[in-house]
């Protein structure tokens, strides 16, 4: 390719050469359809007669139970194949575990979690890792973070039982293996931590030099390699 002529049935004279200004349009059209891929990709389940297989009460956790959350309280969505995973975010629900999942059934709350862990270890799935959880206030953290809500209050220590750290943590270290999530405070946050969050959860009293222990443990002894 150059801007000189050249001979031969694409063209000749001085300028850039008809092969050069198709080759070029053939370039941008190939960027544009990769881009028209993508948004596609994104917006897959807006289309009419499009539905990614489910299994009703399937969950991505093995050692949790099944509950759906109210459809307005999050959006579907193919991730990690059209948004990235890579964050947790960890909740405090401000309440008993029972209502908790009592407002993430409830159309007119407009926000739940992935997961709700009980002050006992149980652990409840709400909406599916593949789908965005209404849970972080903040679009973009929706998108590519998994939400683990924890049954208590911010001011009651002793609502973060011994039980509730080992759940979650295995239940957090499960999940960054699944999608790579490095197993360090940069990936794994606070609900307070997202940018332009008006809460404060989880609070003073959550221990996240424990809690990140026993998840490096609980990644540690699944073969997965940990970040200090």
């Amino acid at each position: 390719m150059g801007t000189k002529g050249t001979t031969g049935a694409e063209g000749s004279g001085t300028g850039i050469s008809r092969r050069s200004v198709l080759i070029g349009g053939a370039v941008t059209a190939a960027g544009t359809a990769a881009l028209a891929r993508d948004q596609l990709k994104r917006a897959w389940w807006r289309l009419p007669g499009v539905e990614k297989p489910r299994t009703p009460g399937e969950v991505d956790y093995a050692r949790a139970r099944w509950t759906a959350a109210s459809p307005s309280n999050w959006r579907r969505a193919d991730r990690p194949d059209d948004y990235g995973i890579d964050r947790v975010v960890i909740h405090v629900t401000q309440g008993s575990f029972q209502s908790a999942v009592r407002v993430f059934q409830d159309p007119r709350h407009g926000a739940a979690a992935h997961y709700v862990v009980r002050k006992d270890g149980h652990v409840e799935q709400m909406i599916r890792e593949l789908d965005v959880a209404f849970h972080a206030g903040n679009r973009s953290y929706n998108e590519r973070s998994v939400g683990i809500e924890h049954e208590g209050f911010v001011d009651r220590p002793q609502d973060f039982t011994a039980a509730m750290y080992g759940a979650s943590a295995r239940l957090t270290a499960a999940i960054c293996g699944r999608y790579g999530i490095p197993v360090d405070r940069k990936h794994v946050i606070g609900h307070v931590e997202v940018p332009g969050a008006d809460h404060t959860d989880p609070g003073k009293h959550w221990d996240w030099d424990r809690y990140m222990k026993l998840v490096r443990a609980a990644a540690s002894g699944t073969g997965r390699k940990t970040a200090s």
